[in-house]
Protein backbone atom coordinates (compact mmCIF):
# COMPACT_ATOMS: atom_id res chain seq x y z
CA UNK A 1 0.00 0.00 0.00
CA UNK A 2 1.28 3.48 -0.85
CA UNK A 3 2.20 5.62 2.15
CA UNK A 4 1.15 9.02 0.81
CA UNK A 5 -1.16 9.34 -2.16
CA UNK A 6 -2.42 12.42 -4.00
CA UNK A 7 -5.49 11.79 -6.14
CA UNK A 8 -6.67 14.36 -8.68
CA UNK A 9 -5.44 17.37 -6.69
CA UNK A 10 -6.71 20.69 -8.05
CA UNK A 11 -6.18 24.11 -6.48
CA UNK A 12 -7.85 27.30 -7.66
CA UNK A 13 -7.30 30.83 -6.40
CA UNK A 14 -10.39 32.56 -7.72
CA UNK A 15 -10.46 32.10 -11.48
CA UNK A 16 -6.81 30.97 -11.60
CA UNK A 17 -6.17 27.21 -11.54
CA UNK A 18 -2.70 26.83 -10.00
CA UNK A 19 -2.66 23.04 -9.57
CA UNK A 20 -4.36 21.39 -12.52
CA UNK A 21 -4.90 17.78 -11.52
CA UNK A 22 -2.03 15.92 -9.88
CA UNK A 23 -1.81 12.22 -9.08
CA UNK A 24 1.22 11.02 -7.17
CA UNK A 25 2.19 8.06 -4.99
CA UNK A 26 5.00 8.34 -2.42
CA UNK A 27 6.29 5.27 -0.61
CA UNK A 28 7.30 5.07 3.03
CA UNK A 29 10.89 6.19 3.61
CA UNK A 30 11.26 7.87 0.21
CA UNK A 31 13.00 11.20 -0.29
CA UNK A 32 10.95 12.90 -3.00
CA UNK A 33 11.89 16.30 -4.42
CA UNK A 34 9.45 18.66 -6.13
CA UNK A 35 11.39 20.77 -8.60
CA UNK A 36 10.45 23.27 -11.26
CA UNK A 37 10.67 26.94 -12.22
CA UNK A 38 9.13 29.74 -10.18
CA UNK A 39 5.35 29.69 -10.39
CA UNK A 40 5.07 26.01 -11.32
CA UNK A 41 3.01 25.18 -8.21
CA UNK A 42 5.54 23.17 -6.19
CA UNK A 43 5.26 25.18 -2.96
CA UNK A 44 1.47 25.36 -3.30
CA UNK A 45 1.33 21.58 -3.64
CA UNK A 46 3.49 21.17 -0.52
CA UNK A 47 1.24 23.53 1.43
CA UNK A 48 -1.79 21.51 0.32
CA UNK A 49 -0.16 18.33 1.64
CA UNK A 50 0.67 20.14 4.89
CA UNK A 51 -2.92 21.34 5.31
CA UNK A 52 -1.97 25.02 5.02
CA UNK A 53 -4.02 25.37 1.81
CA UNK A 54 -7.38 23.66 1.22
CA UNK A 55 -7.81 21.68 -1.99
CA UNK A 56 -10.39 22.74 -4.54
CA UNK A 57 -10.89 19.12 -5.48
CA UNK A 58 -9.07 15.84 -4.98
CA UNK A 59 -8.09 13.58 -2.11
CA UNK A 60 -5.00 13.10 0.07
CA UNK A 61 -4.36 9.81 1.86
CA UNK A 62 -1.62 9.21 4.42
CA UNK A 63 -0.88 5.70 5.68
CA UNK A 64 -4.34 4.51 4.59
CA UNK A 65 -6.19 7.45 6.18
CA UNK A 66 -7.99 10.25 4.35
CA UNK A 67 -6.46 13.53 5.60
CA UNK A 68 -7.92 15.82 2.94
CA UNK A 69 -10.08 17.80 5.35
CA UNK A 70 -7.97 17.43 8.48
CA UNK A 71 -6.34 20.56 9.95
CA UNK A 72 -2.57 20.79 9.71
CA UNK A 73 -2.09 19.96 13.40
CA UNK A 74 -3.85 16.60 12.97
CA UNK A 75 -1.97 15.34 9.89
CA UNK A 76 1.16 13.98 11.61
CA UNK A 77 3.35 16.05 9.30
CA UNK A 78 6.12 18.54 10.10
CA UNK A 79 7.15 21.41 7.85
CA UNK A 80 10.47 23.26 7.64
CA UNK A 81 10.03 26.64 6.00
CA UNK A 82 12.31 28.79 3.85
CA UNK A 83 12.39 31.33 6.68
CA UNK A 84 13.47 29.59 9.86
CA UNK A 85 10.35 30.82 11.74
CA UNK A 86 12.13 30.61 15.10
CA UNK A 87 11.00 32.53 18.17
CA UNK A 88 13.81 35.09 18.63
CA UNK A 89 13.35 35.42 22.42
CA UNK A 90 13.47 31.66 23.03
CA UNK A 91 16.52 29.46 23.43
CA UNK A 92 17.28 26.67 20.99
CA UNK A 93 15.91 24.20 23.54
CA UNK A 94 12.67 26.15 23.93
CA UNK A 95 12.24 26.53 20.18
CA UNK A 96 12.73 22.81 19.63
CA UNK A 97 10.45 21.78 22.50
CA UNK A 98 7.67 24.34 21.98
CA UNK A 99 5.26 22.01 20.15
CA UNK A 100 5.81 19.31 22.78
CA UNK A 101 5.02 21.79 25.57
CA UNK A 102 1.78 22.75 23.84
CA UNK A 103 0.92 19.06 23.61
CA UNK A 104 1.65 18.72 27.36
CA UNK A 105 4.26 16.00 26.77
CA UNK A 106 5.92 14.71 29.94
CA UNK A 107 8.99 16.81 30.76
CA UNK A 108 11.37 13.83 30.91
CA UNK A 109 10.15 12.59 27.51
CA UNK A 110 10.46 16.10 26.10
CA UNK A 111 14.03 16.47 27.37
CA UNK A 112 14.95 13.10 25.89
CA UNK A 113 13.46 13.95 22.48
CA UNK A 114 15.19 17.33 22.33
CA UNK A 115 18.52 15.87 23.44
CA UNK A 116 18.33 13.15 20.79
CA UNK A 117 17.48 15.63 18.02
CA UNK A 118 20.23 18.00 19.17
CA UNK A 119 22.77 15.18 19.08
CA UNK A 120 21.74 14.19 15.55
CA UNK A 121 22.02 17.80 14.38
CA UNK A 122 25.20 18.72 16.33
CA UNK A 123 23.28 21.29 18.37
CA UNK A 124 23.94 19.95 21.88
CA UNK A 125 26.35 22.77 22.72
CA UNK A 126 23.90 25.43 21.50
CA UNK A 127 20.71 24.51 23.36
CA UNK A 128 20.91 27.53 25.67
CA UNK A 129 21.64 30.08 22.93
CA UNK A 130 19.05 32.25 21.21
CA UNK A 131 18.67 32.35 17.39
CA UNK A 132 20.58 35.64 17.08
CA UNK A 133 23.66 33.88 18.47
CA UNK A 134 23.59 31.23 15.72
CA UNK A 135 24.73 31.11 12.11
CA UNK A 136 22.24 30.69 9.28
CA UNK A 137 23.06 27.02 8.95
CA UNK A 138 22.63 26.45 12.70
CA UNK A 139 19.25 28.22 12.66
CA UNK A 140 18.10 25.97 9.86
CA UNK A 141 19.19 22.93 11.87
CA UNK A 142 17.15 24.21 14.82
CA UNK A 143 14.11 24.47 12.53
CA UNK A 144 14.74 20.89 11.40
CA UNK A 145 15.21 19.77 15.01
CA UNK A 146 11.86 21.29 15.94
CA UNK A 147 10.32 18.97 13.34
CA UNK A 148 12.29 15.89 14.44
CA UNK A 149 11.08 16.03 18.05
CA UNK A 150 7.48 15.75 16.85
CA UNK A 151 8.29 12.37 15.21
CA UNK A 152 6.08 13.09 12.18
CA UNK A 153 5.13 10.56 9.54
CA UNK A 154 6.34 12.91 6.79
CA UNK A 155 8.87 15.75 6.77
CA UNK A 156 8.06 18.65 4.44
CA UNK A 157 10.84 21.05 3.39
CA UNK A 158 9.97 24.26 1.53
CA UNK A 159 13.18 25.57 -0.11
CA UNK A 160 15.05 25.36 3.21
CA UNK A 161 18.47 26.32 1.79
CA UNK A 162 17.56 29.37 -0.26
CA UNK A 163 18.52 31.83 2.51
CA UNK A 164 22.00 30.34 2.93
CA UNK A 165 25.19 31.30 1.12
CA UNK A 166 26.73 28.88 -1.38
CA UNK A 167 29.11 27.18 1.06
CA UNK A 168 26.42 26.69 3.71
CA UNK A 169 23.95 25.40 1.11
CA UNK A 170 26.36 22.65 0.14
CA UNK A 171 27.13 21.76 3.76
CA UNK A 172 23.48 21.78 4.88
CA UNK A 173 22.44 19.74 1.84
CA UNK A 174 24.85 17.01 2.94
CA UNK A 175 23.49 17.23 6.49
CA UNK A 176 19.89 16.84 5.28
CA UNK A 177 20.85 13.80 3.20
CA UNK A 178 22.63 12.24 6.20
CA UNK A 179 19.67 13.04 8.43
CA UNK A 180 17.29 11.29 6.05
CA UNK A 181 19.46 8.18 6.03
CA UNK A 182 19.69 8.20 9.84
CA UNK A 183 15.96 8.64 10.44
CA UNK A 184 14.61 6.75 7.42
CA UNK A 185 11.76 9.25 7.39
CA UNK A 186 9.49 9.95 4.44
CA UNK A 187 10.54 13.35 3.11
CA UNK A 188 9.12 15.75 0.55
CA UNK A 189 11.45 18.58 -0.40
CA UNK A 190 10.67 21.59 -2.59
CA UNK A 191 13.39 23.44 -4.49
CA UNK A 192 13.96 25.36 -7.71
CA UNK A 193 17.59 24.19 -7.68
CA UNK A 194 17.98 21.11 -9.85
CA UNK A 195 21.39 20.34 -8.28
CA UNK A 196 19.66 19.90 -4.91
CA UNK A 197 17.08 17.71 -6.62
CA UNK A 198 19.70 15.53 -8.30
CA UNK A 199 21.83 15.05 -5.19
CA UNK A 200 19.11 14.54 -2.56
CA UNK A 201 16.23 12.69 -4.18
CA UNK A 202 15.28 9.06 -4.44
CA UNK A 203 12.74 10.33 -6.98
CA UNK A 204 12.29 13.74 -8.58
CA UNK A 205 8.92 15.21 -9.52
CA UNK A 206 9.34 17.84 -12.24
CA UNK A 207 6.49 20.35 -12.29
CA UNK A 208 5.49 22.99 -14.82
CA UNK A 209 2.38 25.18 -14.89
CA UNK A 210 0.63 23.14 -12.20
CA UNK A 211 1.18 19.76 -13.85
CA UNK A 212 3.68 16.94 -13.47
CA UNK A 213 5.99 16.69 -16.47
CA UNK A 214 7.90 13.61 -15.31
CA UNK A 215 8.59 11.51 -12.21
CA UNK A 216 11.68 9.33 -11.86
CA UNK A 217 15.07 8.83 -10.28
CA UNK A 218 17.55 11.65 -10.89
CA UNK A 219 19.50 9.60 -13.44
CA UNK A 220 16.31 8.44 -15.18
CA UNK A 221 15.38 12.07 -15.76
CA UNK A 222 18.91 12.94 -16.83
CA UNK A 223 19.31 10.03 -19.25
CA UNK A 224 15.71 9.63 -20.44
CA UNK A 225 13.85 12.96 -20.22
CA UNK A 226 10.20 12.78 -21.26
CA UNK A 227 10.33 16.05 -23.18
CA UNK A 228 12.50 19.01 -24.06
CA UNK A 229 11.49 20.95 -20.93
CA UNK A 230 12.73 18.21 -18.60
CA UNK A 231 15.82 17.65 -20.75
CA UNK A 232 16.88 21.28 -20.39
CA UNK A 233 15.75 21.77 -16.79
CA UNK A 234 17.66 18.78 -15.42
CA UNK A 235 21.43 18.99 -15.79
CA UNK A 236 23.98 21.75 -15.30
CA UNK A 237 24.96 23.11 -17.70
CA UNK A 238 21.72 22.35 -19.46
CA UNK A 239 21.39 20.12 -22.49
CA UNK A 240 22.29 21.64 -25.86
CA UNK A 241 19.10 21.75 -27.93
CA UNK A 242 18.94 23.14 -31.47
CA UNK A 243 16.62 22.90 -34.45
CA UNK A 244 17.53 19.90 -36.59
CA UNK A 245 18.01 22.27 -39.52
CA UNK A 246 20.65 24.30 -37.64
CA UNK A 247 23.29 21.63 -38.09
CA UNK A 248 22.98 19.78 -41.42
CA UNK A 249 26.12 17.79 -40.57
CA UNK A 250 24.03 15.89 -38.00
CA UNK A 251 22.50 13.91 -40.86
CA UNK A 252 25.75 11.96 -41.07
CA UNK A 253 25.74 11.34 -37.30
CA UNK A 254 22.03 10.69 -36.72
CA UNK A 255 20.99 9.20 -40.05
CA UNK A 256 17.25 8.65 -40.44
CA UNK A 257 16.71 9.38 -36.74
CA UNK A 258 17.04 13.13 -37.43
CA UNK A 259 13.60 14.81 -37.15
CA UNK A 260 12.62 16.94 -40.12
CA UNK A 261 10.96 19.80 -38.23
CA UNK A 262 11.93 19.01 -34.64
CA UNK A 263 14.96 19.52 -32.44
CA UNK A 264 18.06 17.60 -31.47
CA UNK A 265 19.55 17.58 -27.98
CA UNK A 266 22.92 16.49 -26.65
CA UNK A 267 24.42 16.83 -23.18
CA UNK A 268 27.65 18.86 -22.94
CA UNK A 269 29.63 15.71 -22.17
CA UNK A 270 28.45 14.32 -25.52
CA UNK A 271 30.20 17.15 -27.39
CA UNK A 272 33.95 17.01 -27.99
CA UNK A 273 36.01 20.02 -29.10
CA UNK A 274 38.81 19.15 -31.53
CA UNK A 275 41.27 21.09 -33.68
CA UNK A 276 39.85 22.89 -36.71
CA UNK A 277 39.37 20.86 -39.88
CA UNK A 278 36.75 18.37 -38.72
CA UNK A 279 33.30 17.78 -40.20
CA UNK A 280 31.53 20.34 -37.99
CA UNK A 281 33.35 23.66 -37.88
CA UNK A 282 32.85 26.03 -34.95
CA UNK A 283 34.32 29.02 -33.13
CA UNK A 284 35.04 29.31 -29.41
CA UNK A 285 32.83 31.96 -27.76
CA UNK A 286 33.56 31.42 -24.05
CA UNK A 287 35.79 29.31 -21.79
CA UNK A 288 34.66 28.45 -18.25
CA UNK A 289 37.51 26.87 -16.29
CA UNK A 290 36.01 25.15 -13.24
CA UNK A 291 39.13 23.32 -12.08
CA UNK A 292 38.12 19.69 -12.42
CA UNK A 293 36.01 20.47 -15.50
CA UNK A 294 36.21 22.91 -18.38
CA UNK A 295 33.15 24.20 -20.23
CA UNK A 296 33.89 25.30 -23.78
CA UNK A 297 31.15 27.36 -25.43
CA UNK A 298 31.20 27.30 -29.23
CA UNK A 299 29.06 28.49 -32.12
CA UNK A 300 28.73 26.43 -35.30
CA UNK A 301 28.47 27.96 -38.78
CA UNK A 302 24.70 28.54 -38.51
CA UNK A 303 25.24 30.43 -35.25
CA UNK A 304 23.74 27.66 -33.09
CA UNK A 305 25.52 27.40 -29.70
CA UNK A 306 27.08 24.18 -28.47
CA UNK A 307 28.58 23.74 -25.01
CA UNK A 308 31.15 21.01 -24.38
CA UNK A 309 32.17 19.67 -20.98
CA UNK A 310 35.61 18.09 -20.79
CA UNK A 311 37.66 16.79 -17.88
CA UNK A 312 40.96 18.18 -19.05
CA UNK A 313 42.05 21.83 -19.12
CA UNK A 314 42.44 23.70 -22.38
CA UNK A 315 44.76 26.21 -24.03
CA UNK A 316 42.02 27.42 -26.38
CA UNK A 317 41.04 31.08 -26.40
CA UNK A 318 37.87 32.92 -27.32
CA UNK A 319 37.70 33.35 -31.09
CA UNK A 320 39.73 30.22 -31.92
CA UNK A 321 38.50 28.12 -34.84
CA UNK A 322 37.79 24.53 -33.81
CA UNK A 323 35.67 21.59 -34.86
CA UNK A 324 33.18 19.69 -32.72
CA UNK A 325 32.42 16.00 -32.62
CA UNK A 326 29.05 14.77 -31.36
CA UNK A 327 28.57 11.33 -29.82
CA UNK A 328 25.76 9.66 -31.84
CA UNK A 329 24.77 7.60 -28.78
CA UNK A 330 24.14 10.76 -26.75
CA UNK A 331 21.51 12.31 -29.03
CA UNK A 332 17.92 13.04 -28.00
CA UNK A 333 15.19 13.88 -30.51
CA UNK A 334 12.15 16.08 -29.96
CA UNK A 335 9.20 16.96 -32.19
CA UNK A 336 8.17 20.57 -32.76
CA UNK A 337 5.99 20.46 -29.60
CA UNK A 338 9.04 19.42 -27.55
CA UNK A 339 7.95 15.81 -26.99
CA UNK A 340 10.45 12.97 -27.19
CA UNK A 341 10.23 11.35 -30.60
CA UNK A 342 11.89 8.10 -29.66
CA UNK A 343 14.34 6.79 -27.05
CA UNK A 344 18.05 7.40 -27.48
CA UNK A 345 19.35 4.52 -29.60
CA UNK A 346 22.68 2.87 -29.15
CA UNK A 347 25.02 2.64 -32.12
CA UNK A 348 25.81 -0.85 -33.34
Amino acid sequence: MSFLQLKGIVKEFGPVRTIKGIDLVIEKGEFVVFVGPSGCGKSTLLRIIAGLEPVTQGRIELDGRDITELPSSKRELAMVFQSYALYPHMTVFDNMSFALKLAKVDKAVMNEKVARAAKILNLTDYLHRTPKELSGGQRQRVAIGRSIVRAPKVFLFDEPLSNLDAALRGQTRVEIASLHRALGATTIYVTHDQIEAMTLADRVVVLRDGLIEQVGTPLDLYDHPANQFVAQFIGMPQMNVMPASALPELTRVAGDRLPVDGSVGVRPEGVRVLPAGGAIGAKVTLIESLGADTLIHTAVASGAPLVSRQAERTTLRVGDAVSVEIDPNALHFFDKQGRVLRPVQQAA
